[in-house]
């Protein structure tokens, strides 16, 4: 254990008091651990295909467990995505649609999400859970305090933090502030394998400190395989095959990331809570190409697409999901669901009422090998970030799934296209011409299955510069 972490002690006094409450729940409602990857793509685990990046953890958790071959993120990119799992509301209604949102003055601006909006976080808490979130946050005003982790339902949080465009406090990207801005821990990459494993050591003391009376919901917000996480202390990983320095960076974030959930789940059986303890393992959107080739390890198998595309290959992710004695081993399941699903399953795993706020549909039964009702449409709205991109047709993405049906339209200037996954699961092969009544649906879908929301209008922000080469706010 590393030294810093000894500090944590008199933080967790303070979290001892507030759960010494009258118990909720006893010991027989599960704890649930939600893990969920940063840009982890439909083929980049050996369960899901992956040949060559080394995953033994997840493969086994796999066979544990349930394997789900037509899940869907929430949206195609972090935030978005990340907001219908915290709410259980569907892209299109959801208040988030884009890393930024556009205002006025050229200003592209990260949106939060509403106080009124419950998270996952916040409902597991009023269901008795203790809860914890360790992380990228990604919802939030970098100078608002109350919309960060720790102020949206979890009683303890450990958060990265980015500056704003127009503004307010800089931030030191790999500083992880405690419980809002109670404290902070420092991420020094060259103490560490990477940064999954820094913020794993900060589960374990999590776990070390837990009221063992009362279940918990720890969601783990992992880091890779992103980009963004551009050094890593393990040199060694991957370096006798001769990849590009890139690639090899890439596929050690993934079997290093596959290491710690190894570890986590090692510690749970240690602890002897893994034996009543549901676990989901999951990906915010499809795989990236910032700074590699989502090609080089077939990252996606046959799918077409990656992260910001609506195409199968940005929103199609892994998922897992492992409850010893309540789903069986070895299953795999082609029910058509996605992220908006969580909220509603875990608030019937926790036997508390599903809130109103949403509409996705439980998946607890499809887990328990019961019937399992399905949704009639899934549908996705995305909004580009106009801040560094020229965006003619406005940046506005849209697709939408029915049965084995799928429809993609980038800009409303643009014809819909339709796929039939049943046999194009590439989505190679445009049949729209031929499935005139099925394009309407779809056509209908866009227009009228959605809400309006701030920064985010119908048909994208249209404009033939950059936003910051003319926002004269910054």
């Amino acid at each position: 254990m590393k030294p810093f972490f000894l500090f944590y002690a008199a933080l967790f006094l303070v979290l001892t008091s507030c759960q010494n409450q009258e118990n909720k729940f006893d010991k027989t409602k599960p704890n649930i651990l939600f893990l969920l990857a940063d840009d982890l793509g439909y083929g980049e685990l050996g369960c899901y295909g992956q040949e060559i990046i080394k995953t033994p953890s997840l493969d086994s958790l796999a066979g544990r467990g349930m394997q789900f071959t037509d899940f869907y993120a929430g949206n195609c990119v972090c935030s978005p995505s990340r907001a219908v799992l915290m709410t259980g509301i569907s892209s299109t209604f959801n208040t988030i649609r884009g890393n930024s949102g556009s205002f006025s003055g050229d200003r592209w601006m990260r949106v939060t999400l509403k106080k009124s909006e419950m998270t996952l976080g916040e409902m597991m808490k009023t269901a008795g859970y203790q809860t914890a979130f360790i992380g990228k946050w990604h919802l939030d005003d970098p100078n608002d305090v109350s919309t960060w982790a720790y102020n949206r339902g979890f009683d303890f949080a450990v958060q990265e933090q980015w500056s704003s465009r127009f503004g307010g406090i800089n931030y030191d990207e790999e500083l992880h502030w405690i419980n809002g801005k109670q404290d902070s821990v420092y991420y020094n990459w060259e103490d560490w394998e990477c940064k999954d494993e820094f913020r794993t050591e900060l589960a374990f003391d999590y776990l070390d400190k837990i009221d063992q009376k009362k279940p918990f919901f720890l969601f783990m917000s992992y880091r890779a395989p992103h980009g963004h996480e551009r050094q890593i202390g393990n040199k060694d990983i991957y370096a006798d095959r001769g990849w590009p320095a890139n690639e090899r960076l890439h596929a050690a974030k993934i079997t290093l990331l596959d290491k710690q959930i190894g570890r986590l789940l090692e510690k749970l059986e240690e602890m002897g809570e893994m034996e009543n303890t549901l676990v989901f393992f999951t990906s915010d959107n499809g795989p990236h190409h910032e700074g590699h080739n989502h090609e080089f390890f077939n990252s996606n198998r046959e799918l077409r697409g990656f992260k910001r595309d609506l195409y199968e290959g940005g929103i199609r992710v892994p998922m897992m999901a492992v409850w010893k004695g309540k789903i069986i081993p070895g299953t795999m399941t082609n029910h058509i669901s996605g992220f908006q699903d969580i909220l509603p399953t875990l608030a019937e795993v926790a036997g508390i009422e599903v809130p109103a706020q949403t509409n996705g549909i439980s998946i607890l039964p499809v887990l328990e090998g019961k019937e399992q009702a399905k949704h009639e449409s899934l549908n996705w709205e995305f909004q580009l970030d106009g801040w560094g991109r020229i965006m003619p047709d406005g940046g506005f993405r849209q697709s939408a799934r029915i049965d084995n049906w799928k429809g993609v339209r980038y800009g409303l200037s643009h014809e819909i296209e339709l796929y039939n996954l049943a046999t194009d699961i590439s989505e190679t092969n445009n049949v729209a011409k031929d499935n005139p009544e099925m394009v309407q649906r779809m056509k209908e879908l866009f227009e009228k299955n959605r809400s309006e929301t701030p920064g985010f209008p119908y048909g994208g922000a249209v404009q033939n510069y950059k936003a910051k080469d003319k926002n004269t706010l910054k």
